[in-house]
């Protein structure tokens, strides 16, 4: 039996997977085998000797300590593309109601109340002022063309956009889906110049934070729109807010709200909505629950954070995972500790990512408990081993 604990709110239908016969939900555990959470901050939290995975429903893992985890040897799923269609639906809006000035003409017709039979005669009066543009026809800049931004790009495509995409890093998946009327920008300054509307699907690191500054700016066409939906730390918020000033930045449109942001002039912030709906979270919680179970069960690796990915078809043989430093001979110290024992391995997977390795075998012939646990046990003493199992 596998104990689970969740530190959030995990959509029902993602705990429902989580069989009764193998797994416990266990909130009150303080070492359980695996943990589900959303943005619950791990970072000062206790992992437990017997933790062995945690799964984020969500793409994010800035709550998680992976580094930590990884050198214990806890692999760190995220949810990639669950919440994809939830925040792509939510750009599309804003893009949008942005370029048609819908936001400030809300506020300026509630300003309206009490006006009586006026209103209509004010309106007619007020229109003018948020005459706004359509989109059909302008450019959209899509950097980043992961989950979100594909879909972004293949539907701004559907509404009569140009679009032009930069992802150095593009994923074959990817690739295939992402429609071949997207035109593809070499630098990033290319795609600055020529797009009238840009939103930014990409993670926050070192590369990646402050990436919208004076410098971009100035590359930019007058009056651009920005849409950030992925981390606000990818704007430098004194250059953004003297852009916004100036009309350079036309209009910046941000899931992330702060004391600058709310300050700043034709700034639109949305209260971190991109992947509050239903469908998102039961999306999130179920993908997160099969990562886990699949894990936990069969010692699959699929969307880790920390890890390396690495699967192969359970057939129901016993099989050994092993989570080592990425180090010349581990896998032959490993499997001599079979041959020494007269094992034979059906199949096996090597992957590694950074400083460790991922290590997969399956057992051919029928083997007593006491040999696992002998074998368990030379396994663990090879020096480099950090964790391993026997399924």
């Amino acid at each position: 039996m596998y104990t689970i604990k969740t530190l959030n709110n995990i959509a029902q239908v993602g705990l429902n997977i989580l069989d009764t016969e193998k797994f416990t939900i266990d909130n009150d555990s303080d070492n359980p085998d695996g943990i589900l959470v959303r943005s619950f901050n791990m970072h000062d939290m206790e992992l437990g000797s017997n933790l062995k995975a945690i799964a984020r429903a969500g793409a994010g893992v800035n709550n998680i300590p992976t580094d930590a985890c990884a050198e214990k040897g806890i692999v760190v799923f995220n949810t990639p593309g669950a919440n994809a269609n939830a925040v792509k639906e939510l750009v599309l809006t804003t893009l949008m109601a942005s370029s048609r000035n819908v936001f400030s003409g809300l506020m300026w017709t509630r300003g309206l109340e009490g006006e009586g039979e006026n209103i209509p005669k004010l309106v007619e009066a007020g229109k003018k002022q948020f005459v706004g543009k359509e989109i059909k026809g302008k450019t959209l800049g899509v950097i980043g063309l992961g989950a979100v931004g594909m879909h972004v790009a293949n539907d701004a495509l559907a509404l009569d956009m140009d679009v032009i995409g930069f992802d150095p890093f593009i994923s074959v998946n990817t690739a295939w889906n992402l429609s071949r009327n997207v035109q593809r920008a070499m630098t990033i300054e290319q795609l600055f110049a020529q797009s009238d509307y840009i939103t930014v699907h990409v993670p926050l690191t070192d590369s990646t934070e402050g990436m919208f500054n004076e410098k971009a700016f100035d590359i930019m066409k007058e009056g651009v729109h920005i849409l950030n939906f992925s981390r606000g730390e990818l704007v430098n918020e004194q250059d953004m807010a003297a852009a916004l000033e100036s009309g350079k930045v036309g209009k910046y449109i941000t899931d992330f709200p702060n004391e600058n942001v709310l300050k700043m002039k034709n700034a639109i912030a949305i209260p971190h909505l991109g992947a509050s709906t239903k469908e998102s979270e039961e999306n999130c919680a179920i993908m997160a629950a099969r990562e886990i179970k699949d894990y936990l069960e069969t010692g699959n690796i699929v969307n880790s954070v920390n890890m390396p990915n690495a699967s192969l078809p359970y057939t129901g043989k016993r099989r050994v995972t092993v989570y080592h430093k990425n180090v010349p001979n581990m896998v032959g110290q490993i499997t001599s500790g079979l041959s020494e024992r007269h094992l034979n391995i059906a199949d096996m997977v090597n992957r590694s990512r950074g400083d460790y390795a991922y290590t997969m075998i399956d057992i051919d012939n029928e083997v007593a408990e006491d040999v696992l646990t002998e074998l368990k046990t030379a396994i663990d003493k090879v020096d480099g081993v950090v964790m391993s199992r026997i399924i």
